[in-house]
């Protein structure tokens, strides 16, 4: 049992560590995800201010302002002149598509030329990512000069989605990472903090569990991990009975699977190698377990 609560500890030690990076990780790029938020939003109306621009262009003004451009409601910006002006309709689809195709998260917008005066639709179209799902009609006819107002709506969510997806993905990863980290330390293959330096001695044998070494008389054995974690058991037990399910539980439960033989394996080997010592002997103690037999 104080085996596998020192093997349980260490992993609650990781598992906190793992814990605090996630959190750490997940404000950094929550901070991130807000930079990057704003920049692109701050490029898209930059886009926007171009559009004006050269619509103007195309009406024959290149003197009059584009007017600062608003967001007039989640994802939907409006464009304003200083001047009156008229636009070709062909013209205005072609410019639209060609500057915000700038914009990766621009894919789904729908634009809308209202008149200034009572905001009534002179023109719209709408523009998908999938170009069969473009709706665009009265191609090739110029608008009546008049004050104009474009207000462009992209597809709700454009931006936040795709960041969402680069977040997601980045914590995803990084689970991912932890869990690879976690499956790979090996705290098991140490012994416990307070009897890895310790040396045992029973009969003629000296057990060090540091060095996983038996030394029966002047002769050296060498252990492996798990034997030498069984025989620390026995020797921090002995000639007292330890039942069979706590050796499975301390040696195997953390790994997922418990494997029956796989104890009485161990025992087997761990007995050729005491039988130097005529003294010590692992027996099996019928229906309850096993002994770690010393007599003096």
């Amino acid at each position: 049992m104080h085996l596998s609560r020192n093997f349980l500890s260490g992993r609650r030690k990781y598992l906190f560590g793992l814990l605090a990076l996630l959190f750490m990780t997940t404000i950094f790029m929550a901070f991130s995800k807000d930079d990057s938020d704003d920049f692109d939003i701050a490029r898209r109306e930059v886009l926007l201010r171009r559009i004006g621009h050269e619509i103007l262009l195309q009406s024959g003004d290149s003197t009059s302002r584009v007017l600062p451009v608003k967001k007039i409601a989640e994802n939907e910006y409006q464009i304003s002149f200083e001047n009156d002006l008229t636009f070709q309709t062909d013209s205005l689809v072609n410019t639209t598509q060609r500057l915000l195709a700038k914009d990766p998260f621009a894919n789904d917008y729908v634009v809308n030329v209202l008149n200034c005066g009572n905001s009534s639709v002179a023109y719209g179209y709408a523009i998908s990512k999938n170009i069969k799902d473009d709706i665009v009609a009265c191609i090739g006819r110029r608008q009546p000069v008049a004050c104009y107002m474009i207000n462009i709506k992209f597809k709700p969510n454009s931006i936040t989605t795709a960041t969402n997806k680069y977040f997601l993905g980045g914590l995803s990863l990084l689970a991912f990472v932890g869990f690879v980290f976690l499956r790979s330390v090996k705290p098991k293959s140490d012994l416990p903090k307070d009897d890895h330096n310790q040396l045992f001695t029973f009969g003629s044998v000296v057990f060090d569990a540091q060095k996983r070494q038996l030394l029966i008389n002047k002769e050296t054995i060498d252990l492996t991990g798990t034997e030498t974690r069984l025989l620390l058991i026995f020797a921090l037990s002995p000639n007292e009975t330890i039942e069979r399910s706590r050796l499975q539980k301390e040696l195997w439960e953390d790994e997922g699977v418990i494997v029956g033989r796989s104890l009485d394996m161990f025992i087997s080997k761990l007995r050729k190698k005491l039988e130097l010592d005529p003294n010590s002997n692992i027996v099996v103690i019928r229906n309850k377990g096993y002994k770690l037999e010393v007599s003096s």
